[in-house]
């Protein structure tokens, strides 16, 4: 074998574990590569995202993991100055520079909290929607994230889950349906194809 391959072979075999041991040991992406939040996403593009929420003028929205504030930026602006969204980020990094950008816009409706996803700071029911992009698969223990999302939506309330296939936790739709229905949320649809979806969850009344 010549050098030029068994060098190809060994990056291929560390970048196969290096994604088997991310997902295995699921944790936020650093600040410091925020580079890889900050790169344009095919099938889960911000349009989609909108398709999927349904943000509407004067709601109340969660989202959870923000990173640079790829996505808030558009939803608070579809919320406008009668509504909110409120970022939440294991990161005080993430948050800081998301409302950084908040503010070169103007748009005073962004609200930023630190903590994290498997015990939300927020009351029972204060949510119109809620959504997260490629995160949940991060979250130590997914289960206890959806049923706390579940939690603070109103009755009725959408959750929305972006995942991609790229993204070493990403959460296949089979996974996401049998774990939002433990939480007491139901699948209502997929927009976008399987490896780069947004799931809409529905809150029971």
């Amino acid at each position: 074998m010549s050098r030029a391959a068994w060098a190809g072979g060994a990056a291929v075999t560390a970048l196969a574990g290096a994604a088997l041991w991310w997902r295995r040991n699921p944790s936020a992406c650093p600040y410091g590569q925020r580079f890889l939040v900050e790169v344009p996403r095919p099938f889960i593009t911000q349009e989609r995202l909108h398709e999927a929420l349904e943000p509407e003028h004067g709601q109340t929205v969660l989202e959870v993991g923000p990173g640079t504030g790829y996505y808030t930026l558009g939803v608070a602006l579809k919320v406008g100055p009668a509504g909110r969204v409120s970022v939440f980020d294991v990161q005080q990094e993430m948050l800081d520079h998301t409302m950084g950008r908040a503010t070169s816009l103007g748009l005073g409706n962004v609200d930023p909290r630190r903590g994290n996803a498997r015990t939300l700071p927020y009351a029972d029911g204060e949510f119109d929607s809620a959504y997260l992009v490629t995160v949940l698969g991060e979250v130590p223990d997914q289960d206890a994230a959806l049923r706390e999302l579940r939690r603070v939506l109103k009755p009725g309330g959408r959750l929305v889950v972006g995942e991609l296939v790229f993204d070493p936790h990403m959460v296949s739709e089979r996974a996401l349906r049998r774990r939002a229905a433990a939480a007491g949320l139901r699948f209502e649809r997929r927009v976008g194809p399987s490896f780069g979806y947004f799931g809409v969850l529905r809150a029971g009344s």
